[in-house]
């Protein structure tokens, strides 16, 4: 690395309120999107992209402080994972509104012990790793092109703003102008049987696609193809479906079979493939706690200033405090319960051990989603749904008598809920913490002020996330949730779509009711990929077949899926044709790796561009709303609908397929030198 850092600032004053602010407009933008659509977006890029530019009015700001600036911001955006979960706790009528204190508690407590327990696993996972970690590259290669001049990272920042720009005006035209599709799905229908052929046109998307290598997307892809040619199309063939229905209405009825049933295989995959994944990892990742602890105990040991993290004194601290506020947040949550006092706390007990217990397991399955995948894409929202049939299948059986009435079973599932919205909480930082710390080991950051920058993100992430819930639900209300007044119009309602699924998961539990088939499908599928990727590693180093993709090629909507494959494929191609010239192989190393610096580049404007207008537009649309106007306030459908009709929406798709082609070429031609 060419950057000198050792005498650089890295958290300073202005960098932290200059990070409070950026996450106050994040979490609105994430918990907003998130509550609408299902969706929300890494805030790592844009808040590096925008913590440079007003940095920058500044004297003496380094990438170090920018660095620090981006970790807290994206700590903080993160956390409003929760909000696919504390949603429920309204939908089964144990909230009315979204208390300060206990939501600000249990989403606090649960970012804190995500940074404790990914901790240990920077080495392991950074360090020692090869795992892409898309966005946390993207984010590394911004920042160093920012902070060097240097010609050939005057060149470099030419391409990521090429990228930048290219991701900008397309998403900016597919979101907000409404001029092209985002997307499309071409459906192949045989009988009472039908076929998706879909694609997302997000360049960010097939950035991260590029950015993650062949073998895992091709692990997708599979992941894919058995769950629409396979799963989906069998479903339909065994339903009571007559053959006199529309077109239309088949295609709604295999979404639905997707939803509601072929994405528990995916979690069912996830599960078994994620346990696999941590007992792969936890032989070096206890000799890397070890490393740490001898680092500590012997103070001969000098560590490099980039290797040093939090000391075993600060970690404890942390970890006691986390755990006071939990017990605190639970016992304030189980007080008006039905139950004796001492039963009360056996609940708290179970409940402080559960999040401590299942929180760090799966902090290292979704550490290491994010190394595969990017933040962006990893299924948080997956893992929620894991835990919250763990902690509820665990309850039901503490809580046997409790639930033969009504108002017991209401608080039985209420308090599933509010144990997994910890877990979320644990599993989002350490998802967003591991990827930071991999933007902080390429531009030469110390791991343990990132680390006290994640816990400061935390905290002010957990202050807002309660406040713009609230807020959000006494202006729109949340669908299957009691409407905060009467006479409200309902065509604006949030989704919530996670919180209704795990509400829907914890009623089935709690009242016997859970078609428990599909997660073990789920299982047994995930099991035959982790032999069949044992099998390839004794005959190939390259050639593997990650159980956890197959997993979230099955759970993640099949358009985002196909994005992803078709970066991963055109990553391939460029390296095809770099070896097709038969060159000398010092010649051929030097170019693959030149051309692949110039495709990290681009790939990570393409992703700089669309998430910055992707969080101007949920702004924009926030604003629209909150004075009454529509949710598409850019939209020029009013002035072409009139003019194309039904043609419309083909027209979309064709043209948006056809910008998507064009910019993937010209992405193609750009990784290679003109000379």
């Amino acid at each position: 690395m060419s950057l000198n850092t050792k005498d650089l600032k890295e958290i300073t004053v202005r960098g932290i309120v200059l990070g409070a602010l950026i996450t106050l407009v994040f979490t609105a933008s994430n918990v907003y999107l998130g509550l609408k659509v299902g969706l929300t977006f890494s805030s790592s890029i844009p808040a590096a992209v925008i913590s440079m530019a007003v940095l920058g009015l500044f004297s003496r700001s380094s990438i170090l402080e920018n660095n620090m600036v981006q970790t807290q911001a994206s700590a903080a955006g993160t956390l409003s994972a929760t909000i696919f979960v504390l949603p429920a706790l309204l939908m089964v009528g144990y909230w009315q509104s979204f208390p300060f204190w206990q939501t600000m508690m249990i989403c606090g407590a649960g970012g804190m012990l995500g940074v404790v327990f990914s901790i240990p696993l920077r080495r392991t996972m950074i360090v020692n790793s090869d795992l892409p970690y898309p966005e946390g590259v993207a984010a590394a290669e911004i920042l160093k092109v920012a902070h060097d001049n240097e010609e050939k990272n005057e060149s470099g920042a030419k391409s990521i703003l090429w990228g930048g720009a290219v991701a900008s005006a397309f998403t900016f035209i597919t979101g907000g102008f409404q001029l092209l599709a985002s997307g499309a799905s071409y459906w192949l229908r045989s009988d009472k049987v039908i076929f998706q052929f879909p694609m997302s046109f997000s360049l960010a998307l097939m950035s991260a696609g590029y950015l993650m290598g062949l073998m895992a997307g091709v692990a997708m892809l599979i992941g894919a193809i058995l769950a629409w040619f396979g799963f989906v199309p069998y479903l339909m063939f065994t339903s009571d479906i007559q053959q006199t229905v529309s077109t239309d209405q088949l295609i709604s009825m295999a979404n639905a079979l997707w939803k509601d049933q072929v994405r528990f295989i995916g979690a069912g995959t996830l599960a078994i493939a994620s346990v696999w994944t941590l007992l792969t990892l936890f032989k070096p990742m206890i000799h890397g706690v070890k490393l740490s602890f001898q680092a500590l105990r012997d103070k001969t040991i000098t560590q490099e200033r980039t290797d040093r993290d939090l000391s075993a004194g600060a970690l404890i601290a942390v970890l006691l405090a986390s755990l006071v506020v939990l017990v605190i947040s639970f016992y304030s949550f189980v007080d008006d319960a039905p139950v004796s006092n001492l039963y009360a706390w056996g609940l708290v007990l179970f409940s402080v051990v559960a999040i401590f217990i299942i929180g760090f397991f799966i902090a290292a399955a979704c550490g290491y989603m994010a190394g595969l995948i990017g933040s962006s894409n990893s299924p948080i929202s997956g893992i929620g749904i894991v835990a919250v049939i763990v902690v509820s299948v665990l309850l039901l059986l503490l809580t046997e008598q409790l639930i033969s009435t009504d108002e017991g079973k209401k608080f039985a599932m209420a308090l599933a809920i509010f144990i997994t919205s910890g877990v979320v909480a644990v599993a989002a930082i350490a998802n967003d913490n591991l990827q930071d710390l991999k933007t902080g080991y390429l531009v030469g950051a110390t791991p343990r002020s990132q680390q006290v920058a994640l816990l400061i993100g935390c905290v002010v992430g957990a202050i807002v996330i309660a406040p713009i819930l609230d807020v959000l639900y006494q202006a729109y209300g949340l669908a299957g949730a009691v409407l905060p007044r009467e006479g409200m119009d309902t065509t604006s309602m949030l989704s919530a779509p996670q919180a209704t699924l795990m509400k829907t998961i914890a009623t089935g539990i709690f009242s016997h009711q859970l078609d428990w088939t599909m997660f073990v499908i789920g299982l047994i599928v995930g099991a035959i990929f982790i032999v069949i990727d044992g099998v390839l590693s004794y005959s190939s180093k390259t050639l593997r077949i990650s159980a956890l993709a197959v997993g979230l090629g099955i759970y993640l909507p099949v358009d985002i899926t196909m994005a992803i494959v078709v970066g991963s494929l055109l990553n391939w191609i460029i390296s095809c044709r770099v070896k097709s010239k038969k060159l000398a192989k010092d010649e051929e190393t030097k170019m693959l790796a030149d051309t692949n610096r110039r495709g990290v580049l681009i790939a990570s404007g393409f992703i700089v561009g669309e998430s910055l207008v992707g969080v101007l537009l949920a702004i924009v649309i926030l604003i629209s709303l909150s004075l009454g106007l529509s949710d598409t306030p850019f939209s020029l459908d009013r002035y072409l609908v009139p003019m194309f009709g039904s043609a419309l929406p083909v027209l979309k798709n064709s043209l948006g397929l056809l910008v998507f082609i064009v910019v993937c070429a010209v992405f193609f031609k750009k990784t290679f030198d003109k000379k």
